[in-house]
């Protein structure tokens, strides 16, 4: 049973509804969020362009752009080198089209998953020599890849560095760099909202300024870096591109160039949302102007995505762009390569952007088929062994693909709220990937065992490793023999923010609370709580079952919709264990329940054939 507790925030309500003219719920709804000034809260609803920090605030983007333009000059060959998440392609692209726009002589690379493991490596700098490339130019990669970077100053080669992950800190070396690099699913694992540190040991205390390795290259852009001053150090790595994009392009004359940067910043949107980016701050602002502009895209890439996903691109939101346009662009890196994720943005013609469009799609539609069918068999391991009653899960799935394995260790550790890692069969090893819950700091649980390892990385709600078969059994057993983790702690909490009855709800308010969006990690909607409330009829809707429509109503009369996407079949085993299987029956066959509910949701409009009605989606129930 989950821990239900409301938010109960205190701020001068009247104040805020006063000079930002809003409604007291709204008004709550922001102060649970750390928000209580007007300024703030103005901030906040009505983010600016304007306010977008300047790029030059970044150590050495000033360096990185004069490099840049005295090789552009020189007529240099530039390579880019990439990564095989969104963040990674999108990354690429946005140097791709700025180096582009001014003249340079400009290609790319992307690493394979499984050949090449994550950025940059010693292969793709001797390749880029051979090719007679002159500089290197990293994105969403780069900032632990030292030995690479020694290798590319041997070959009397440039190398500009831009990355947002943590730096490598003094003493520590940079294996597991692979494993590590923790690629989002959007909000297909939005529950584990991580982007992992390329660490190996877990963070101390923050207030002392940690020693750290930078590679020798002759720039190096991160807002992690601690003698860097850029006040949002939050970035994902599309965005630093962006940044640099723009740096750049104040150098030269560049036709229409306010419009090509708002370009840029659209496709910087869709990254940050889909490396699970905090939306707060310059995340909030670049994600809110990017959706209105990706709604007016003309991308002939994105247009096909969207068409064939049907996505009504007048309502494009960050859900779409974590549920639907990640999860296709992330597969072709999962199961293909990421370069067809590239091309599809390049493309050129409509009927080109069509075909690659279906392909991406298919890809992700495998994708989905191969995800279902091992969480089904690693929920069969757990129910049907002494692994259930483990308070840390490792789950060894043989023949798994490993690049769904942190996909699966998300939906597992979902269902169980327990730390989960899913380990499968490699070329030469036992790979993982592993999901955290808040009380389970996982890469310094995973550092007391690190002589069970081959490599390992991650940070405190993720990791990635590598290991014998030898050992697989072993770290099952040290993990739950030397865990702190309680049981109270096994216990999911639900933070509600209002308790909030069926008759304030209405259009004017579901309106009004889009001025919340776009929602997302750090971002969340608000989730509001109903009690008491009596079951008049259910039904099962979706063609695979997926869901139930009920029709609610509570103590004073008022009716409304409420839909809920989960497991049905647990919603009717709890209501079996709770009221009786008779009661279950009934509900099942469309009838009334002598019983009540409590429920959390969040209320929207449900728009079909222009009808309009207002639904509860329903987050949680008991």
């Amino acid at each position: 049973m989950e821990n239900w507790v409301i938010k109960n925030r205190k701020a001068d309500f009247n104040l805020i509804m006063q000079e930002c003219g809003v409604s007291e719920i709204l008004a709550r709804c922001l102060v649970n969020k750390g928000l209580e000034s007007p300024q703030e809260i103005d901030t906040f609803l009505h983010p600016k362009l304007t306010e977008l920090y300047n790029p030059f605030l970044m150590k050495d983007m000033e360096k990185a752009c004069d490099i840049l333009r005295g090789k552009i000059s020189e007529g240099k060959r530039i390579r880019i080198i990439g990564d095989y998440d969104v963040d990674g392609v999108v990354a690429t692209y946005i140097l791709y089209l700025g180096l582009a726009s001014i003249g340079a002589k400009v290609d790319y690379e992307i690493p394979d998953r499984i050949k090449d493991g994550y950025g940059i490596n010693n292969q793709m700098v001797e390749a880029a020599y051979n090719e007679g490339v002159d500089t290197l130019l990293t994105c969403d990669n780069g900032i632990v890849a030292l030995e690479q970077v020694e290798l590319a100053k041997s070959l009397n080669m440039t190398v500009i560095i831009t990355d947002h992950h943590s730096l490598l800190e003094v003493g520590i070396q940079p294996e597991g760099c692979e494993e590590a690099a923790i690629l989002s699913e959007g909000y297909e694992e939005v529950a584990a909202a991580v982007e992992p540190d390329l660490m190996l040991i877990p963070e101390v205390d923050k207030e002392k300024r940690k020693q750290v390795r930078l590679p020798a290259a002759d720039a190096v852009v991160n807002p992690k870096r601690p003698d860097c001053e850029y006040p949002y150090s939050g970035l994902c790595g599309a965005v630093i591109a962006y940044k640099l994009c723009c740096a750049l392009l104040t150098y030269y004359k560049v036709e229409n160039r306010e419009e090509f940067e708002q370009e840029l910043l659209s496709y910087a949107a869709i990254a940050t949302v889909c490396d699970v980016m905090e939306l707060t701050g310059e995340n909030r602002n670049i994600v809110h102007h990017g959706l209105k502009l990706l709604r007016n895209t003309k991308n002939k890439g994105l247009l096909a995505l969207m068409d064939v996903s049907s996505i009504d691109k007048e309502q494009l939101s960050a859900f779409h762009l974590g549920f639907v346009i990640g999860p296709c662009l992330n597969a072709s890196g999962r199961l293909d390569t990421a370069k067809r994720g590239l091309d599809l943005l390049l493309a050129k013609s409509e009927e080109q952007a069509l075909i690659l469009a279906r392909e991406l799609r298919s890809l992700n539609d495998l994708r989905k088929e191969m995800t279902t069918r091992n969480v089904e068999k690693a929920v069969k391991l757990i129910e049907g062994s002494e692994i259930l009653y483990d308070k840390v899960l490792v789950l060894y799935l043989t023949d798994c693909h490993e690049s769904i394995a942190g996909i699966i260790a998300g939906r597992i550790r979902e269902r169980y709220h327990r730390p989960t890692l899913v380990l499968t069969d490699a070329e030469h090893s036992v790979k993982g990937s592993g999901r955290s819950i808040e009380q389970y700091n996982m890469i310094e649980e995973l550092s007391k065992c690190r002589e069970l390892f081959l490599k390992v990385g991650g940070h405190p709600m993720a990791a990635g490793l590598s290991l014998i078969p030898e050992n697989v059994d072993r770290l099952r057993r040290v993990l739950n023999e030397n865990t702190t983790l309680t049981e109270e702690m096994l216990v999911p909490k639900v933070s509600i923010d209002i308790h909030l009855p069926l008759g304030y709800i209405s259009e004017t308010l579901i309106n009004e609370l889009k001025q919340l969006e776009p929602f997302g990690k750090g971002n969340e909607k608000p989730l509001f709580a109903e009690k008491e409330l009596k079951v008049k009829s259910a039904f099962i809707i979706g063609k695979n079952a997926s869901g139930i429509r009920l029709y609610v109503v509570n103590q004073y009369g008022k009716e409304m919709e409420a839909i809920y996407f989960g497991d049905v079949n647990e919603f009717f085993s709890y209501i079996a264990e709770a009221y009786g299987e008779e009661e279950a029956q009934k509900l099942r066959t469309g009838r009334s329940l002598n019983a009540t509910l409590a429920i959390t949701y969040f209320p929207k409009i449900n728009e079909y054939k222009g009808f309009k009605n207002v639904q509860l989606i329903i987050q949680n129930y008991r």
